[in-house]
């Protein structure tokens, strides 16, 4: 079982079982990406990985994603294939290419196994009109088949075990119950991602990235004591390896770390796959198919562990504006935030950030949002508070440096003053919220990039 002490999960060594504390008796849920399951080769890895470890005992697998960059996602196959559903030669070449697929990957798996009663009945729902749900839920539902057989497990089908209410939206409680009910009657089973069924029985998918939402419920429903899930990176990276030429791994992330960089727009699990874990306290390893051996990123609750750097990630976006409002005495005029910040709530637009002085207010929001009601704001504004003058700043970024570690460290903020003055780089704004867990910092969209690298230099290169 998972131990856990007073500063949450020990972290004894290297491996995950270490770091979590458990070594033996450990139950997994192991869901793998499309890209993990794209051909037999990726088949034959998953397989080693699985069988390396007895504890792997519930899978959660994708459709096969692409086998390289001019390849196609069985996923988007299927919805192609289904918007030809009224063009019968068409959708027999479609189908044909999309079985060619599987069997392939059958054929090198060595598999005595046929899908021929599976497509037929795949061509009669896709001529029944079944719904686009339908059409893309059938990858993993086709793929969970294959890998059942070639592991040896049992073949459960999402569509009995994951349950949607009346009116489409998820069903927690229903679906706790029948997972678990149905997994305590056995002991390794392969579960396929992404959809589930509604109460009539048709099938109704998650968002796009929605296996990662399963293989959180199967994790929950059998008390899990770790949930792998396997991609291709070795799990996730300080910053945008698209800004920073191979950026550093994090080692360990807690979730309200993992939240503050995702909300800035770094690319993690479903959103909607974290809760479930995070309830149970569940930890979560992200892990990469190709390269097992490699630690990957372990995502906790809390932990006593020292993070490697003093931050943990960067992330952020562009295109944000700035609503910079002044008014003499404004600190003493009771209700004055409140009446601007109800002026963007009656025009339907979400604010980001609210920093203040003493005669100064500002909003920042997304750019987009603003720009086709912002006379209509500016005319609120005006109405609600009287300010002495108002002006707009548009072209903004956001930056959001994210780090347990801040807490413990003095001078983090002026750290990355001097970093962006060393860059030449002029800080429109900056945030930091009582945890202490973030700070954030406004530049000019074309400063990003390079903001990030300064920031990165000197909280990780530094250190290294």
């Amino acid at each position: 079982m998972l131990y856990q002490n007073r500063c949450g999960y020990a972290f004894l060594g290297v491996h995950v079982e270490k770091r979590i504390g458990g070594t033996s008796g450990m139950k997994k849920v192991v869901k793998f990406g499309g890209s993990s399951l794209a051909s037999a080769e990726q088949f034959r890895k998953v397989s080693e990985i699985i069988h390396a470890d007895k504890d792997r005992r519930y899978v959660v697998p994708s459709a096969p994603g692409k086998r390289g960059s001019k390849d196609t996602k069985v996923t988007d196959m299927l919805y192609d294939c289904y918007s030809a559903a009224g063009d019968a030669e068409a959708l027999t070449k479609k189908i044909a290419a999309i079985q060619a697929r599987y069997q392939e990957i059958i054929d090198g798996l060595g598999l005595e196994l046929s899908l021929e009663e599976q497509f037929k009945e795949i061509r009669e729902r896709f001529e029944q009109h079944a719904g686009s749900d339908y059409a893309a839920s059938r990858g993993e539902y086709l793929n969970g088949i294959v890998l059942a057989a070639y592991l040896e497990y049992d073949f459960i089908d999402a569509a009995e075990v994951i349950c949607f209410d009346e009116d489409g939206v998820f069903d927690a409680e229903k679906t706790d119950e029948k997972m678990r009910a149905r997994l305590g009657e056995t002991e390794r089973a392969v579960i396929p991602g992404f959809y589930g069924a509604m109460p009539d029985g048709s099938i109704k998918t998650f968002s796009r990235g929605g296996s990662d939402i399963t293989g959180s419920i199967v994790a929950r429903a059998v008390h899990a004591d770790l949930y792998e899930n396997w991609t291709d990176v070795s799990g996730f990276l300080v910053t945008d390896p698209h800004i920073v030429q191979n950026p550093e791994t994090i080692e360990t992330i807690t979730y309200r770390e993992l939240r503050e960089l995702s909300y800035m727009g770094a690319t993690v699990l479903h959103a909607d796959a974290i809760f479930p874990l995070r309830k149970e306290g569940i930890p979560i390893n992200i892990k990469n198919t190709n390269r097992p051996q490699d630690p990957g990123t372990l995502i906790v609750e809390s932990t006593c562990r020292q993070p490697r750097f003093t931050i943990t990630g960067i992330a952020g976006k562009k295109g944000f504006c700035a609503i910079n409002i002044e008014k003499d005495q404004m600190n003493s005029e009771i209700g004055f935030g409140r009446k601007v910040l109800q002026v963007f709530e009656e025009n339907g637009i979400s604010f980001e950030h609210v920093p203040s002085g003493i005669d100064t207010f500002t909003v920042i929001v997304h750019q987009s949002e603003f720009m086709e009601k912002e006379q209509n704001v500016i005319s609120g504004i005006h109405r609600a508070v009287q300010p002495d003058t108002l002006d707009l700043e548009s072209g903004l970024a956001l930056i959001a440096v994210v780090g347990r570690g801040m807490r413990a460290n003095r001078g983090t903020a002026g750290r990355i003053f001097a970093a962006l003055s060393h860059a030449r780089i002029n800080v429109k704004m900056i945030d930091q919220g009582s945890s202490e867990l973030n700070i954030i910092i406004g530049v000019r969209n074309e400063d990003f990039e390079n903001a990030v690298r300064a920031i990165y230099d000197i909280f990780v290169q530094t250190q290294l």
